[in-house]
């Protein structure tokens, strides 16, 4: 399969992007919450999930998807947010508790919703994939083409969710694609303490559908396996299991000690950078020059700069505001 140029330029523009972005939020977040860890303190209070490392799973996906097309993404949101075009300026004041927020600042980081590209996410484990599953069978029932597609950890695929979403997209024909990003650990559990199966992409047998597996966080295989799900889902109906074997980087949460990984797995899995790998792709395999890639670098950098300079020029909601537009 070849890959245009200009979907391999958006592929990493977008992942620097991401990267960028959640460096940026690590500094933020830090801000005021030591020498003693103090989850509330600081510009950008509560838990906080970042998904450095993650970025193919995002990627490869999202570019086959139009703004019709629906993603529901979990607890650690910020490259699906991304890559499916969500806001930035917005999506990053909604994480400050800005009024300029997507929710007005009601919602914060684990709870971003645009409806204009059609993104949404929450915070439970697997709570996702019915929402998605609902915009499924509304594209069936509207007879449009549109897909639908749940990002889920690799511990939410033991959630009854998972199950009786799958079993329902099978039986009545709807495009629903369920990304499964296996980072390795469910919050602290390694995969290998928690599910029975060697990959969560041989459970589509179950269901009589069809599963694959990414090995090695590879963006350009998630864009090829991603190509061919979305196509059939979108001419036939078919839903998918994809599962991508990822890393993050950082722990399950900012502040997390982690204390149940060996911190040279950290340092191993950074020698496999997928952006240092798709950057280096670019430059032997496609004939993209350094000087390209820089320009895309700084254009992603400072698009991110402008939506952080915004969230924190952003004014807090008043407090008289707090439930407004909750109850319509």
């Amino acid at each position: 399969m070849t890959i245009s140029r200009e979907h391999l330029i958006w592929m990493y523009e977008t992942m620097y992007k991401i990267r960028y972005y959640e460096d940026k939020m690590a500094e933020a977040y830090a801000e005021g919450k030591n020498p003693v860890f103090n989850i509330g303190a600081g510009p950008v209070p509560g838990e906080m999930h970042l998904a450095t490392g993650q970025e193919p799973a995002a990627v490869g996906i999202c570019i086959h998807l139009t703004k019709e097309d629906t993603v529901s993404s979990p607890h650690r949101p910020h490259h699906h947010a991304i890559a499916k075009g969500v806001d930035l300026n917005r999506m990053t004041a909604e994480i400050f508790g800005k009024a300029t927020g997507l929710g007005k600042g009601k919602g914060g980081h684990m709870h971003l919703f645009d409806p204009n590209v059609k993104f949404s996410c929450g915070g439970i484990v697997g709570a996702g994939i019915p929402h998605a599953l609902g915009a499924a069978l509304a594209a069936k029932k509207k007879g449009t083409d549109s897909v639908a597609v749940a990002f889920i950890g690799e511990g939410a695929a033991n959630q009854g969710a998972f199950h009786e979403s799958l079993n329902m997209a099978a039986l009545w024909n709807l495009p629903l694609i369920v990304v499964i990003e296996n980072n390795q650990y469910g919050i602290s559990v390694p995969k290998s303490s928690s599910t029975s199966v060697s990959s969560n992409a041989i459970r589509a047998a179950a269901y009589g559908i069809q599963g694959y597996y990414v090995e090695e966080n590879d963006p350009i295989e998630m864009y090829k396996v991603s190509k061919e799900v979305v196509e059939k889902a979108r001419k036939n109906g078919e839903p998918a299991i994809i599962e991508i074997e990822t890393y993050r980087y950082l722990g399950h949460f900012q502040g997390d000690p982690e204390v149940y990984r060996d911190k040279n797995e950290v340092t191993l899995l950074r020698e496999k950078d997928p952006i240092v790998r798709m950057r280096s792709i670019l430059l032997t395999e496609h004939g993209i020059e350094d000087m390209q890639l820089a320009e895309l670098e700084q254009r992603a950098k400072q698009e991110v700069d402008a939506a952080y300079q915004f969230a924190r020029e952003s004014e807090y909601p008043e407090p008289e505001d707090a439930l407004k537009d909750l109850f319509v």
